[in-house]
């Protein structure tokens, strides 16, 4: 089966190329499922219930998030009551929402996706390696397809969980710094593997934010207004083509529209 995991979507400009571009990327590169990280979607931070209901509109199957899932208080209720849209995994006990989800695709085949966030420059936090080592059996018992968005900032703490979930997962998927790398590959024992997906929006910014006031906050050392850029839209994904029987990916590649 094929699986398509869109980058994080940013802001207005990001959700314009998702329903711009989603219906025909999955039809060109028959895609049998697909993932979205939504993290940005609203104003470049965070989501609301009514943006995470349009986006589900354009045909996607799951929502993923990562450390801005908290800054609009409007999505907690939205967290419990909506199982397709997930939470990093390792926020406390009693925290809202899943960072699990089981689906199935148009042909029945059961797919996991599972959600992470990173500790290395990033929020405090649970250890995701231990959290995902111990749930990892109760996750294969329902299906041997599972994809991990693991949304950190530093590129050795993603490889080194790629390395440890090597085998053990279909992919990890590298979310949260908005720019595409260019590392995706096949791990030893057949775990998919890119450090960054990249973002679906603007790509003349400061990682989707307006470059003139990212520029003054470097500058000045001043805290400024951010505001989601415009210009340069692109729509960045990776197609994860999956071996059902056995959950075992058998290629990754990187999509990127203008």
């Amino acid at each position: 089966m094929k699986i398509l995991f869109v980058g994080d979507i940013v802001g207005r400009v990001g959700r314009k190329l998702l329903k711009d571009h989603l219906s025909d990327v999955q039809k060109d590169h028959q895609a049998d499922y697909t993932i979205v990280n939504v993290e940005n979607a609203a104003g470049g931070f965070g989501i609301t219930p009514a943006i995470a209901e349009e986006i589900l509109g354009y045909g996607v199957d799951v929502m993923t998030s990562g450390n801005h899932i908290w800054d609009k208080r409007e999505i907690f209720d939205y967290l419990d009551r909506e199982p397709r849209l997930l939470r990093p995994g390792n926020y406390p006990k009693g925290t809202p929402g899943s960072w699990t989800h089981i689906g199935e695709s148009p042909a029945g085949i059961r797919v996991a996706v599972v959600n992470l966030q990173g500790r290395v420059f990033m929020p405090l936090t649970d250890c995701p390696f231990r959290l995902i080592e111990k749930e990892l059996p109760r996750i294969t018992k329902e299906t041997p397809v599972i994809i991990v968005d693991f949304h950190a900032e530093a590129t050795s703490e993603k490889m080194a969980l790629a390395w440890f979930l090597d085998g053990k997962v279909s992919a990890v998927i590298g979310t949260h710094t908005h720019i595409p790398t260019a590392d995706e590959r096949m791990l030893a024992n057949h775990t998919a593997y890119i450090s960054d997906v990249g973002m679906t929006g603007p790509y003349d910014s400061v990682i989707g934010m307006e470059v003139q006031t990212s520029l003054s906050r470097f500058l000045t050392g001043l805290h400024t207004r951010f505001e989601v850029a415009s210009g340069h839209p692109r729509f960045c994904a990776a197609l994860i083509e999956v071996d059902e029987s056995t959950g075992h990916a058998t290629s990754i590649r990187r999509i990127d529209r203008a």
